[in-house]
């Protein structure tokens, strides 16, 4: 039974050699550098590098996406910082640019800086957006992250994307003797830190919806159990009592309860209990493996993964457990489903043969299609925008593991920069919606 469990636990879920879906045209966008009316020093440069440091984020924001391409920061007309809210659309329109992202950065004399940003339909000359922050000089990046969500929400119509953190498996050392911790960044793969040691074997970390804590797996020599971590204080706790092996825990949207697997007599089931551990309620008791539980955005349903009708299968059933039933038909295996933000598809691990790619399928179970094609692309997790994924891929020379990004509308994926291999991605809120 362990052995099958480890299986379960860690080893890569598969995907089919089918084709990527067709990007759409993207829609080209200028981000030239951000002026400022007076250049002053700051402890991260003077404001006109800042300026320049910000529209280099907004565009690989928004050129991250599949959705946009951009136009800058090198290589475009530079404006004076009266020009910032008052474009000159005719040498705007001479480029390929349908879209102008201008702004400006001002020093104040609390030693902050102002950093505004505006949106602007370069065809008809109309202000569709417009941001302002006041942050402390090292928070310039966060800024930029910002003004690029405010434009990608106005032009695609989506949630904001890039205001966000990735959590992850951060993995070290040779094949049979991984050292793997716990780390986060930001979005684009800034703000790198370490949350764990790497003094036990952790998986599968997840954030709260507020983002103030993660839940993840630890391997102990009992088996494995739950633990807690509070980002701010840096400090975990067990979850669960001593020798429960537990493993796939996902809060619930509103961040009160945990829904995960747990071994118990010989079967493998799901359970949810309190955010704190206490009131486990078990929701499944059918023989064989239920795991990898996820909650809808209104809390009232789960989807799982099951091999109880023979193989890996999706059901999903209301959160109390009741009406279970089955939404995946297809000929190959299905793991580590992950609900949309949206709700309106269901991320998932298609497995055929030794291949695995990232697919998605309607909470009916219909409209499946897979987003990529290359040979391992396992265990998804959804931006706040709906539409972008973050997963772990497997390079089939060095067997090396790598974090990527990509649109389900299709398009290439995009490699994060990491300092180690990563695996077990998971992509928080935007802050602004995580408060709410």
């Amino acid at each position: 039974m362990m052995a099958r469990l480890l299986f379960w636990l860690i080893a890569a879920l598969g995907t089919p050699a089918a084709a990527q879906v067709p990007a759409p045209e993207p829609v080209t966008i200028a981000v030239p550098p951000l002026p400022t009316p007076t250049v002053t020093r700051t402890a991260e440069g003077d404001t006109a590098t800042i300026g320049r440091r910000i529209a280099e984020v907004i565009a690989a924001d928004l050129g991250s996406t599949g959705r946009l391409r951009t136009l800058g920061p090198d290589g475009v007309r530079a404006y004076a910082f009266p020009e910032a809210t008052g474009p000159q659309f005719h040498l705007w329109r001479a480029t390929a640019a349908k879209a102008l992202v201008s702004g400006f950065v001002e020093a104040r004399s609390d030693k902050r800086l102002t950093v505004a940003c505006y949106l602007f339909d370069v065809t008809t000359g109309r202000e569709l957006a417009r941001q302002g922050f006041v942050v402390a000089p090292p928070d310039w990046r966060r800024a930029a992250h910002r003004c690029a969500d405010s434009a990608y929400a106005k032009l695609t119509g989506n949630r904001a994307l890039f205001d966000t953190s990735i959590a992850y498996v951060a993995e070290s050392g040779p094949i049979t003797a991984r050292v793997k911790r716990i780390a986060v960044m930001d979005s684009d793969g800034s703000n790198h830190r370490y949350l764990t040691a790497g003094e036990s074997t952790v998986l599968t970390p997840r954030f709260a919806p507020r983002g103030d804590r993660l839940v993840y797996m630890v391997f102990t020599a009992g088996g494995t159990s739950l633990q807690l971590l509070d980002l701010a204080s840096q400090q975990s706790r067990a979850l669960l009592p001593g020798g429960a092996i537990a493993f796939a825990p996902r809060f619930s949207p509103d961040g009160r309860k945990l829904v995960f697997a747990m071994a118990s007599a010989g079967n493998t089931d799901i359970y949810v209990a309190g955010a704190d551990g206490g009131g486990v309620t078990r929701l499944t008791t059918m023989p064989g493996i239920d795991t990898s539980p996820s909650f809808s955005p209104d809390g009232l349903k789960i989807v799982f993964e099951s091999d109880r009708s023979g193989g890996q299968q999706l059901y999903v059933m209301n959160a109390d457990g009741s009406d279970q039933r089955r939404i995946s038909f297809g000929n190959w295996r299905y793991a580590s489903p992950v609900w949309s933000p949206r709700g309106d598809l269901i991320a998932f691990t298609r497995i055929t043969g030794p291949n695995l790619a990232i697919g998605v399928l309607s909470p009916a179970g219909t409209d499946e299609r897979v987003v990529t094609n290359a040979w391992q692309d396992e265990g998804p997790s959804w931006a706040s925008s709906g539409e972008n994924l973050v997963f772990h891929r497997t390079d089939p020379a060095s067997g090396r593991t790598a974090l990527y990004t990509t649109s389900i509308q299709g398009g290439a994926a995009r490699r994060l920069a990491t300092p180690q291999d990563g695996t077990d991605a998971d992509w928080s809120a935007v802050e602004e919606e995580a408060r709410r």
